[in-house]
């Protein structure tokens, strides 16, 4: 019986050895859970330890990016891939983290807006050129430099990535907003 969207989680008797193994990796690690993608990359063990470095590279004060700055990055490509569970999940954390509503609702809809600070802007205007298989203007490249740096370019185009994974994921599941999947 599916309980995350149209796929059944695994429980750990279930779970084969290097499953269980992943699994304590994630829960007994820094993470402490196991978030939505997780739930089902959980099946593939080596994914599970090539993906969770990555998304923990993403938490605050590990990389070059402001929360806003991330949310701005994560709100833009969810919704672009209309990918209910991690776009709903991120425009509440992206109002949590001082963007606008108007904002947030602007990226969700894939309506323009803008951004006071600068290095704001830039993050979104890559993100959206990006998400919208737009090539990314030489004026645009040098201000997201200039701006940013190559470090904070590298994170928001990864950021995407992985984020792109994640929502295609729950997309290929059909899991919707706020499901919580079976209690861990």
């Amino acid at each position: 019986m599916p309980s995350f969207g149209r796929y059944s989680e695994l429980t750990l008797d279930q779970m084969t050895a290097e499953q269980r193994e992943a699994y304590s990796y994630l829960m007994d690690g820094p993470r402490g859970r196991l978030p939505g993608p997780y739930k089902v990359w959980i099946h593939n063990p080596k994914l599970v330890h090539a993906a969770d470095p990555l998304g923990r590279h993403f938490t605050p004060g590990q990389y070059s990016l402001s929360e806003r700055e991330r949310e701005i990055a994560v709100v833009v490509i969810t919704n672009k891939w209309a990918s209910d569970y991690p776009a709903t999940a991120h425009e509440k954390r992206g109002k949590e983290v001082g963007l606008t509503a108007a904002q947030v609702e602007a990226m969700a809809a894939g309506l323009p807006t803008s951004f006071d600070d600068p290095r704001e802007q830039a993050v979104y205007e890559v993100a959206v050129s990006l998400a919208n298989n737009r090539i990314v203007t030489e004026g645009l490249y040098a201000r997201a430099v200039d701006l940013l740096g190559h470090p904070g370019v590298s994170d928001v185009v990864t950021l995407m990535g992985y984020y792109t994974a994640v929502s295609l994921t729950m997309n290929f599941y059909a899991v919707p907003a706020g499901t919580p999947g079976i209690s861990r």
